[in-house]
C-alpha cells in the first residue's frame, strides 16, 4: 500500500543559497536578515510567480523551487541573478547578498507539498559548484533550453557531485546571463533616448491550429517597418525585439533590459478563415496601457488588413505616444528638466492654437533653446508658435511674427531636414507666407517620409483649401482623422471641412463643421471668424451677428482688413467672405 502513495513525475527543480551567508550573517545578523527579506519580497517571489514556479520550502539562506518546465526555470534563474547583480551595484563586497543557483530537470518523489529524489539532490549539488552570481545547469536541463534562451552558456565539462554515484555535465551562466567580466558585476542599461523610443515585440499566436506563427511575425514586421520611418521616434531593431518571442518577461524589464519607454504587444487569433488581431500600447516604466485596438479580417484579405493596421496604428500611436510624454515630463523634477523635457511640456501648448496657450509654449520653448540652441524639434514647434500669432491674429505685427516664423523653420530644417515633422512645421510656415508651392512640396516631402504623418496631411488640407480645391482638402482632413481619431489638433480638421464647405457655397454644412470644432476646443475663439461669415452665408443673420459678438469680444480691435492680412485665401474667395462679414456690420 505505501508503494501505491508515492507519487513521481518530472519537473525542473532550482535549488538557491545565499554565497558565504555564515560570514554575513556573523558580521551583521539584523541586517542580513533585513536585507534578504527585502531581496526577496521585492525580486525574487516575483519572479517566481512571474515564471510559473512554486517555491516548495526555504531553509534560512536557501531556495527550492519547482517548475513544470525547464525554459522557465534557467529564465527564473538568470532574471534573479540580474536582478541581485543590479541592486548589488554600489554595494561594498563584504555586505553583498549574491545566490548561487543550480537547475536540474529530473525525477522527483512528493511528499505533501515536499519534494524529494534525485532531481532535488542533484539541483542542490549543481547550486554548491556554482559561483556566487552565476547558474550551473546540467546536461539533462542544457538540452531543453539549448537554442531557446539568449544566454551565453559555458561548458564546464564532466563534474563530480558529492553523493551522486554518476557524474554530471555541467554547464554554467555567469551573472545571469550578462558577457560580464566577473560574477556580481551588473549590466549596464542603455539610457533612455531623447525621443520617444519603442520596440515591437513578437506578437502571441492564440490558434488553434499550430504553424501559424508567420501571420503574427509578418504584422510585427510591418508594424516595426512603418514606425521606423517616424524619424521622431527610435525603435528597437526587429532582431533585437524577436529574443522576447516566447519569453515571459514584464514591462520594466524589457524597458531596462533596451533602454525603451514604450512597448507594442499584441496577439493574433485564427479560426478558420477569420483572423482577429489585437494590439496596445504599454509604458514600460509604469506597465501602463497607453492606448490598444482590435482588428477582424480574414486570411484572405491578411495583406490588405496588415496595411490598415500599420496605417492606423502609426497614426494612433503619435498623438498616444506625444501626450504620455508630455505627462513622464511633467513628472520630472525641474533641477532634472533638459531641452527635450521643456519641449515635451510646451507641447499641449503648442497645439492649442490659443493666444495664451502659444505664449506659455513659447516660454517653454525658450528655455529648451536655452540649454540647447540647435535642437531642431523646439525650434520648429516655436516656428509654429510664430506663425500662429500671425495667422489666427495674436499680434498686430503680422508681418514680424510670419519673419521669425520662417527664421525659425529653415533653420530646424537645416539640423534636422529628414524629420517629417519638421517639414510638416515648414510647409506650414510657407503656406503662412503664401508661397503654397514650396509648402505643398514641403509636405508631400514629409509624407514620402512618414505615410501615417495626420498633422501633415492636415495642413496639406489647409494648402488646397487656399488653393480653392475644397474637395481635395476633405480627403485630406478625412484622411488626418483616420490615422488619428483621438488626436487633440482633430478640431482645427473639422475647422478646414468648415473651410472646403463655405468654399463650395455650402454653408449650412460650414456652419455645422465650425460648431464641431468649437465643441472640441471652445478657446479658439478666432472660428468666430469663420462662424459668423458661414452664418451670414446661410442667412442666420441673428445668429451671425451673435457669432461676430463672441469674437469682438477676444479680437476687439479685429477687422476685415486685418483678418484679409491674416488669411491665405484666394483674392477671389477671400472677397466672398469679406462680402459676409460685411452683410453683418464687421467693422472694414
Amino acid at each position: 500500500m505505501a508503494e501505491d502513495r508515492v507519487q513521481r513525475r518530472l519537473a525542473a527543480i532550482l535549488a538557491a543559497d545565499v554565497a558565504g551567508y555564515s560570514r554575513l550573517v556573523g558580521d551583521d545578523e539584523e541586517g542580513t536578515l533585513a536585507r534578504l527579506k527585502t531581496h526577496r519580497r521585492e525580486l525574487v517571489d516575483g519572479k517566481i510567480a512571474e515564471h510559473s514556479g512554486r517555491l516548495v520550502k526555504t531553509t534560512g539562506d536557501g531556495l527550492l523551487i519547482e517548475f513544470a518546465s525547464a525554459v522557465d526555470a534557467v529564465r527564473c534563474a538568470i532574471a534573479v541573478q540580474q536582478g541581485m547583480a543590479e541592486r548589488n551595484t554600489g554595494v561594498p563586497q563584504n555586505k553583498r547578498i549574491e545566490f548561487r543557483v543550480g537547475v536540474h530537470v529530473g525525477d522527483i518523489i512528493s511528499e505533501g507539498d515536499d519534494i524529494l529524489g534525485d532531481g532535488v539532490n542533484i539541483a542542490a549539488r549543481l547550486e554548491g559548484i556554482a559561483d556566487p552570481g552565476a547558474v550551473c545547469i546540467s546536461d539533462d536541463a542544457y538540452r531543453q533550453v539549448r537554442g531557446k534562451l539568449d544566454a551565453p552558456f559555458e561548458d564546464k565539462g564532466n563534474q563530480k557531485l558529492k553523493n551522486i554515484a554518476n557524474s554530471v555535465r555541467v554547464y554554467a551562466i555567469r551573472s545571469g546571463g550578462a558577457a560580464a567580466a566577473g560574477p556580481s558585476v551588473a549590466r549596464a542599461h542603455p539610457e533612455l533616448p531623447d525621443k520617444p523610443s519603442i520596440v515591437v515585440l513578437p506578437f502571441d499566436n492564440m490558434s488553434a491550429e499550430s504553424g501559424q506563427d508567420y501571420l503574427a511575425d509578418g504584422i510585427v514586421e510591418a508594424i516595426t517597418a512603418a514606425l521606423s520611418r517616424i524619424r521622431s521616434f527610435f525603435v528597437i531593431a526587429r532582431n533585437s525585439a524577436f529574443t522576447y518571442k516566447g519569453r515571459a518577461t514584464n514591462a520594466r524589464d524589457i524597458g531596462r533590459e533596451l533602454g525603451v519607454a514604450y512597448l507594442i504587444e499584441g496577439s493574433v487569433q485564427k479560426g478558420g478563415n477569420r483572423l482577429r488581431i489585437t494590439v496596445q500600447l504599454v509604458e514600460t516604466e509604469s506597465g501602463a496601457h497607453v492606448w490598444s485596438s482590435r482588428y477582424d479580417g480574414t486570411v484572405d484579405d491578411i495583406f490588405d488588413l496588415q496595411d490598415r493596421i500599420t496605417e492606423q496604428l502609426a497614426g494612433a500611436i503619435q498623438p498616444s505616444i506625444r501626450i504620455a510624454e508630455v505627462e513622464r515630463a511633467r513628472r520630472k523634477r525641474p533641477q532634472d528638466l533638459g531641452a527635450y523635457d521643456y519641449t515635451m511640456r510646451a507641447m499641449p501648448h503648442v497645439w492649442a492654437l490659443e493666444k495664451g496657450e502659444s505664449t506659455k509654449a513659447l516660454d517653454l520653448l525658450e528655455k529648451a533653446l536655452a540649454i540647447d540652441p540647435n535642437y531642431p524639434l523646439a525650434l520648429s514647434l516655436a516656428g509654429w508658435c510664430h506663425g500662429q500669432r500671425s495667422v489666427y491674429n495674436f499680434v498686430e505685427d503680422i508681418v514680424g511674427s510670419q519673419a521669425k516664423a520662417r527664421t525659425m523653420a529653415e533653420r530646424a530644417a537645416e539640423l534636422g531636414g529628414d524629420d517629417p515633422i519638421i517639414l510638416a512645421v515648414l510647409g506650414a510656415v510657407h503656406t503662412f507666407v503664401r508661397n503654397l508651392g514650396t509648402a505643398r512640396i514641403l509636405l508631400e516631402r514629409a509624407l514620402t517620409l512618414d505615410p501615417n504623418a495626420a498633422w501633415a496631411w492636415s495642413r496639406l488640407g489647409w494648402v488646397e483649401n487656399y488653393s480653392e480645391r475644397p474637395r481635395e482638402a476633405m480627403g485630406n482632413f478625412e484622411r488626418a482623422m483616420r490615422l488619428s481619431p483621438l488626436d487633440p489638433m482633430n478640431f482645427n480638421n473639422y475647422v478646414g471641412f468648415g473651410s472646403s464647405y463655405e468654399l463650395l457655397g455650402e454653408y449650412d454644412k460650414a456652419v455645422e463643421m465650425y460648431r464641431r470644432g468649437l465643441q472640441e476646443r471652445p478657446n479658439a475663439r478666432w472660428i468666430y471668424r469663420h462662424l459668423a461669415g458661414s452664418l451670414s452665408g446661410a442667412g442666420q443673420i441673428d445668429e451671425a451677428k451673435l457669432a461676430l459678438a463672441e469674437l469682438l469680444r477676444s479680437y476687439p480691435d479685429l477687422t476685415i482688413s486685418k483678418f484679409r492680412g491674416a488669411m491665405v485665401f484666394s483674392h477671389n474667395a477671400f472677397d466672398r467672405m469679406a462680402e459676409n462679414l460685411r452683410r453683418i456690420d464687421m467693422p472694414e
